[in-house]
């Protein structure tokens, strides 16, 4: 289903049978279910489609559909229950998205997605969009096969060291190797499986933000301001989202070429761009794109308390075509990622962190995700910390990691 512009549809509205408006979402995770809250208050039914019996959005959703992502009968089951349906995570088969697209608005749609499924087109995306952009990606090379493999070694000595990416499937630090020369670029993707693979060069980074952006079918755009991201193993651990979280000229060009980047895409809900700060000899640097999110970030999870319209109302928004509020952030923002590890003692044992303390500092909102088994590395909720100046904010933050033992947390 092509769709330029689309009729919207309207919160508490009725479809012909008289079934309430309902919105649909593949994945049943904490986006999912951060997306499920914001339709629901908007007046919204919702249905997700999400094998895990115990899954975040399945849990408080109208709707659990438990199949498969591909399953034809489960992807039936959301088209006919939706108006319209998006994703809450990129690596959601894209073929579902394409079904479902023959009879539903789909926001995003299926090329978009497995753009950000496959780093190489990714990055090709990035390189032609760079004139538009204004920035580009790092300096890389495709290793699909022993001979790209050995030019690289021969041709692009330049590019090590560096990183080595796996094509699909990456996220949160996973499939990614640093390599310091021709022997380690070898071993690492022989290790990897000699599957396609980026091999990214090493820059000197100073620091990493992203932005979040909204487009709506009508080619209606907002975005938030760029949050700076601290990661830890390669998770997010603390998002800075606060007016001099970096130099203001970065700000405006990592804003700028995000909404390049979503409108070259002709995109349709809710993207996040990630981009590292380079350390180029120059005052503030220079910055260089790293890759894209079709979908709601873990860092602007602030935006639920620190702006009067959050990432999940846009989303809900833009699918829906709704209008999009310029989002406005009334107080600075510091949020807290909460893993698995934060539960367990020395020895891996189970424990409950200490919320009294932790909830009696001033502006903290606490964000659990529902999910019932806590294991080190996974995502189980987030704090946010807001105030009325970035001073008092930063000094919370610094009492609430001091409580819960968390990693990453830097002035």
């Amino acid at each position: 289903m092509h769709i330029a512009a689309m009729t919207p549809i309207y919160p508490g509205s009725t479809d012909a049978a008289g079934r309430p408006a309902t919105l649909g979402v593949l994945g049943g995770g904490q986006l999912g279910r951060m997306f499920v809250h914001a339709a629901q208050r908007l007046g919204y039914f919702t249905a997700v489609l999400e094998p895990d019996t115990e899954s975040p959005a399945g849990l408080v959703s109208h709707h659990h559909i438990q199949t498969d992502y591909d399953d034809p009968a489960g992807l039936a089951q959301l088209a006919d229950l939706c108006q319209a349906i998006t994703t809450e995570f990129e690596n959601v088969p894209a073929q579902a998205l394409q079904t479902l697209a023959q009879t539903r608005p789909v926001a995003p749609g299926a090329a978009v997605v497995g753009i950000a499924q496959n780093r190489i087109e990714e990055k090709a995306h990035f390189v032609a969009c760079a004139d538009l952009s204004g920035v580009t990606c790092a300096p890389y090379a495709v290793i699909e096969t022993p001979a790209e493999l050995q030019a690289v070694r021969d041709e692009r000595p330049d590019l090590l060291p560096g990183i080595l990416k796996t094509a699909r499937l990456g996220y949160d630090g996973k499939g990614q190797v640093r390599v310091r020369n021709a022997a380690d670029l070898a071993t690492a993707w022989a290790e990897l499986g000699s599957v396609a693979c980026v091999l990214e060069k090493m820059l000197p980074l100073t620091a990493e933000c992203s932005v979040l952006v909204a487009r709506g079918w009508d080619g209606q755009v907002v975005s938030f301001a760029p949050q700076r991201n601290v990661h830890v193993d390669g998770i997010l651990a603390v998002t800075h989202a606060y007016e001099g979280n970096m130099p203001p000229a970065l700000a405006t060009r990592a804003r700028d070429a995000a909404v390049a980047i979503a409108q070259q895409l002709s995109y349709v809900g809710v993207l996040c761009v990630e981009f590292f700060m380079v350390e180029d000899g120059s005052e503030h640097g220079s910055l260089v794109v790293n890759e894209m999110a079709p979908r709601p970030h873990n860092s602007g999870h602030y935006t639920l308390d620190a702006c009067d319209a959050s990432q999940f109302d846009l989303q809900v928004h833009a699918m829906a075509g709704l209008p999009l509020p310029q989002p406005r952030q009334h107080s600075p923002a510091i949020m807290l990622n909460l893993l698995g590890d934060v539960w367990l003692d020395a020895s891996g044992q189970r424990r409950e962190p200490d919320w009294t303390a932790v909830l009696r500092l001033p502006g903290t909102h606490l964000h659990l995700y529902g999910k019932l088994h806590a294991r080190a590395g996974r995502k189980m909720g987030h704090l946010t910390i807001t105030g009325p100046d970035v001073a008092s904010v930063k000094a919370v933050a610094q009492r609430a990691v001091a409580l819960l033992g968390l990693p990453g947390y830097e002035d």
